[in-house]
């Protein structure tokens, strides 16, 4: 392996290591400047690239996306040849900004602190913030299984998607243009959704479909490795087997994977018949799967929901998170070994 392959893998690792340590300490707050920034430069893109016609999707999309990416690539090459610290620092703040669980778990923690205290309207409130949707209605099981369902592809869109992919772009000198890529593919799916959904303002149906089908592409290989993780460091046997049988009871065939082993790996029951309005974006959620048994009626197998699962899941991403460092890691010096 070149020097300067190994030299970009060793600064990928500590690049992700020093950005969670720093964004444990000072995480991002809820609402911050840069998730501002970011809905201001989508939103600027569609009102400027988009005239309503089929083409003018792609246009928009390519643009939101691709030009941050090219921007953050751009910084890292000029400062890269002059300084491998200035370079790993750029890498840390990207990341900082880009992956994180504080940027998901605010609602997380806050809702579960709510549950401990048995007030279900607050945490219930809560979850409806979180969703921007109508969770009033929902008995308490059901909001346990939607807090730890949510948690768990928030932790993947968060930590293991923006992963996975600066690892990849960074061990080819690209630096963080994975991680950029990532992040931005998955806010403007959920940007254009949103807006498609919610606003009473004309939206280009077309740009709402291409960013889900697009994130869906860039999300397919991190959804497995994910799925992967969770099933290693859990319970790998029912995890395996969850992920065989249950994941065709999400809509959407990412969701279905993570969400599916995810359940095996804690032995819990996710899927069922879900509320009405709780999750329009994934309106087939729960209606496909199996013919038999639990799947017939749409959840996986194990033990109904408990408080004590919300802590599992918080264990469960933070023992994948370690299985993937040191993966990477190990990788790292077996190549300079080599």
């Amino acid at each position: 392996m070149p020097a300067a392959s190994i030299i970009a893998a060793l600064m990928s690792f500590f690049a992700v290591l020093f950005a969670l340590l720093i964004e444990q300490l000072k995480p991002l707050p809820r609402d911050n400047a840069v998730h501002e920034a970011m809905v201001q430069w989508v939103r600027w893109t569609g009102r400027n690239f988009d005239a309503g016609e089929r083409h003018h999707a792609a246009v928009v999309w390519g643009v939101s996306v691709a030009v941050p990416g090219l921007l953050a690539t751009g910084l890292y090459l000029l400062i890269a040849p002059y300084s491998l610290i200035l370079a790993l620092a750029f890498d840390v703040l990207v990341l900082y900004l880009t992956l994180g669980f504080r940027q998901f778990s605010h609602f997380f923690t806050d809702i579960r602190e709510a549950l401990d205290r048995g007030d279900e309207a607050t945490a219930r409130q809560l979850l409806a913030e979180w969703r921007h949707l109508d969770a009033s209605e929902l008995p308490r099981t059901e909001l346990l299984r939607h807090v730890i369902e949510h948690a768990l592809l928030a932790a993947h869109r968060h930590v293991f998607g923006v992963f996975f992919w600066f690892v990849l772009l960074s061990a080819l000198g690209l630096g963080p243009l994975g991680a950029v890529l990532y992040r931005m593919a998955e806010f403007a799916s959920r940007y254009w959704n949103y807006r498609s959904r919610n606003l009473d303002a004309p939206s280009n149906e077309g740009l709402a479909a291409l960013s889900r089908r697009l994130f869906s592409l860039v999300d397919h290989v991190p959804a497995r490795l994910t799925a992967a993780g969770f099933a290693i460091v859990g319970n790998f046997e029912e995890a395996v087997a969850s992920w065989r049988r249950d994941a065709r009871l999400w809509e959407h065939a990412n969701e279905g994977v993570i969400l599916a082993a995810a359940a095996g790996a804690l032995g819990v029951q996710l899927g069922g018949a879900t509320a009405p309005g709780v999750t329009p974006d994934r309106s087939k959620t729960f209606s496909a799967g199996g013919e038999t048994g639990i799947a017939a009626q749409g959840s996986t197998e194990g033990q109904p929901v408990q408080m004590a699962h919300l802590q599992s899941v918080v264990g469960l991403v933070w023992r994948s998170v370690l299985l993937w460092m040191v993966l990477v890691l190990l990788l790292t010096f077996a190549n300079l070994l080599g």
